[in-house]
């Protein structure tokens, strides 16, 4: 993994800087510390830059920008191919020269030269994001992987096209002023992060998962999705025709087992030293288990631990996994202290705010793999979405069925309204009930039941939150190249209608989809890319560690999109089929216990003196004097919490990191923890 930037100039009096590209560029030295380079035509109009994170072929011969035999063709390039050994004698047939023993890069090179965008991106399985530039078409084409591993922004500044691993690299450019985007932090304040191509930083988009896109010399740019996780792309329906219940069941198993055990060999290409990231679950034992089978060297493995909150660790379940499989077991315990020493870095490292507290202790086990000489680990992100491994889903199924689905069928309109509006209007008498009052309300009002498993603020306490007004009021002119791709009902103070975009086209395309399948869908267009992989590629890139997920091969995606929910769930067990597809890897007592899940102490961590220091931050904010939210809300949330009415600790976490944010990059102002430390000593 890496750091990528690159500039286009489309105005006639505009040249690429090299000081700027070059400043741009080492803005991420920490995706690339392994050296860094330039490419800029004879004619100052394209510049392409990389930060180097060695992982694959470490020759210098490998560096980038890589340019083919005649120079017509150059690449910046984040990620991994790893199908490029198969794809290169094909290249190497059809004449193309290789300057390198083994790169990746090269591959991606001449096969844009030999299959064009569209080609290239329909045989290369991977993890990546990069910009190509063509001389004799004069195009400028970016593509983002399927599943949205790898982040990839890109603005049209001044004349110029520019696109970046990080945000934090296109706000070098001396022609960017910083400024908050109002309805993306509407929507953040929905589901914990933006939808693309929306990001925070006003001007500043990110390509969504699955797509492309290409540039001409006149800046006019053209977006096209070639990938989403839908039905229909996995399992061809005469495999599966006739057969039995058991039949069945033994086909689905055997699929995922086969499928997870080639994402897990093909994520092995390293030459660097790998680890894998341990919590004792389904999904990280059963990684390393796959792993070991693969290596001819004990896997080094990293846990992570609190050590004033024993009852949320699982050393002893990743202790066993480790016993069993002899690895090189780590272990790292952190504290409150150390959680608040690390919040400036946090919120530097996430770009756009991330406000999921997981962020802690990933970076804490990043780190330890880090100082562990690792480069690259292996991670279980994936698994519950496509499965169903979380409470919170099956809590979803069953609303859908045993209630949402007769309310809508069988409740008269009139009475849906009826029951909407009175539940809105009991809502005010406790905090709690205006959670329940929106699921009645999206029911009446024919919306869907599920929008993110990582809902911050239901559209009723949001209305008291957020100053409409306010939001309204920054209204703002758009490049006419980023109207053509942003989907006008993002800029709608709405966020069902960033639900809608997802499922209009899945139902258009495959109507009567299950209840499930349509949950999944929306996890990997807005969850699953720009918050879950954002967290993973943003804080694990912060230490120079790429993390590689197998549960989200695409081809597993596919297998699984194709099962449907009632087998996904058989018997009421979540995750059914994959527990019975790694029945044998790992021991019975770690698939059937209790699932944990990987957390922080937040809610205890924001009562007491802590929660009052960062209350008097978030106050203090530049954000809260935009008159954009409410701040009597605010300090409502936080009395609530102080005084155990109800736990707001995911409500205050959003809003600390908003305004946290906010006051970094757009008053830039450092992240002021004199306080949070005075109360963690």
């Amino acid at each position: 993994m890496c750091g990528i930037v690159g500039l286009l100039s489309f105005s006639g009096a505009n040249t690429v800087d090299r000081s700027t590209l070059e400043r741009m560029r080492d803005a991420m030295v920490h995706r690339g510390p392994d050296g860094g380079d330039t490419w800029i035509s004879e004619d100052y109009k394209v510049g392409l830059a990389h930060r180097r994170l060695s992982i694959v072929d470490l020759a210098v011969a490998a560096t980038q920008p890589m340019r083919n035999e005649d120079g017509s063709v150059v690449i910046t390039f984040n990620g991994e191919i790893y199908n490029h050994a198969k794809l290169r004698p094909e290249l190497v047939a059809r004449g193309h020269q290789f300057r390198t023993d083994h790169s990746d890069t090269e591959v991606l090179v001449h096969g844009y030269e030999e299959w064009g965008l569209d080609g290239l991106l329909e045989r290369i399985e991977g993890d990546y994001a990069f910009g190509i530039w063509d001389a004799r078409k004069g195009t400028l084409s970016l593509a983002r992987d399927r599943i949205g591993v790898k982040p990839l922004y890109y603005s049209y500044i001044k004349g110029c096209f520019v696109f970046a691993s990080e945000m934090k690299a296109m706000v070098q450019h001396p022609d960017f002023s910083p400024e908050i985007e109002p309805y993306a932090m509407y929507h953040y304040l929905s589901f914990l992060t933006t939808p693309a191509p929306l990001t925070m930083m006003r001007g500043i988009y990110k390509l969504p998962a699955g797509c492309s896109m290409t540039v001409d010399i006149t800046g006019e740019a053209k977006m096209s999705r070639y990938w989403d996780a839908t039905p229909g792309q996995g399992i061809d329906p005469r495999e599966t025709k006739n057969l039995s219940d058991a039949a069945l069941e033994d086909f689905y198993v055997g699929g995922i087992r086969d499928r997870l055990r080639s994402a897990v060999d093909k994520r092995m290409m390293s030459d660097v030293p790998m680890g894998v990231f341990l919590s004792g679950g389904v999904d990280s034992s059963t990684n390393v288990a796959l792993m070991s089978e693969f290596s001819n060297h004990p896997v080094e493995t990293f846990t992570i631990g609190f050590s004033d909150y024993q009852h949320l660790n699982e050393f002893d379940s990743a202790n066993a996994i480790a016993r069993k499989f002899n690895t090189n077991h780590h272990e790292i315990s952190i504290q409150k202290k150390d959680m608040i020493d690390y919040l400036p870095k946090m919120i530097h490292s996430q770009d756009e705010p991330i406000a999921d507290w997981v962020c802690i202790p990933l970076y804490f086990v990043s780190k330890l793999a880090h100082d562990n000489g690792m480069k690259v680990v292996q991670v279980g992100e994936g698994s519950d979405e496509q499965f169903c491994g979380y409470a919170s889903y099956m809590g979803y199924l069953n609303l859908y069925h045993k209630y949402w689905a007769p309310f809508r069928k069988y409740l008269p309109q009139p009475a849906q309204r009826l029951a909407s509006g009175t539940a809105t209007l009991l809502s005010a008498m406790h905090p709690r009930l205006p959670l329940y009052a929106d699921i009645i309300d999206r029911a009446a009002r024919g919306r869907e039941h599920f929008w993110s498993g990582a809902m911050v603020f239901p559209d009723l306490m949001k209305s008291q939150l957020v100053d409409s007004g306010g939001i309204a009021g920054m209204a703002s002119e758009r490049h006419p190249n980023v109207a053509t791709l942003l989907d006008p009902d993002y800029l709608m103070q709405d966020s069902y209608n960033v639900v809608r975009s997802f499922l209009g086209p899945l139902d258009n395309k495959h109507p009567g989809a299950d209840a499930l399948t349509r949950m999944i869908h929306s996890e990997f267009r807005l969850r699953l890319p720009e918050l879950l992989l954002m967290r993973v590629d943003k804080i694990g890139m912060s230490e120079s560690l790429e993390a590689r997920v197998p549960f989200l091969d695409h081809k597993l995606v596919e297998f699984s999109m194709d099962i449907p929910e009632e087998w996904k769930t058989k018997g009421g067990e979540p995750k059914y089929l994959l527990k019975k597809a790694v029945e044998g890897l790992i021991p019975d007592d770690i698939i059937y216990r209790k699932k944990m899940g990987f957390g922080a102490p937040m809610s205890d961590w924001l009562r007491g003196d802590f929660g009052r220091a960062v209350r008097t931050s978030v106050l203090a904010s530049g954000l809260l004097k935009r008159g954009l939210l409410n701040v009597d809300y605010i300090e409502k949330l936080f009395d609530w919490h102080f005084r155990g009415r109800m736990d707001t600790s995911l409500y205050l976490w959003a809003i600390y990191n908003l305004t946290a944010w906010y006051d970094l990059w757009v008053d830039r102002k450092q992240v002021d923890t004199s306080q949070l430390s005075d109360v963690a000593a």
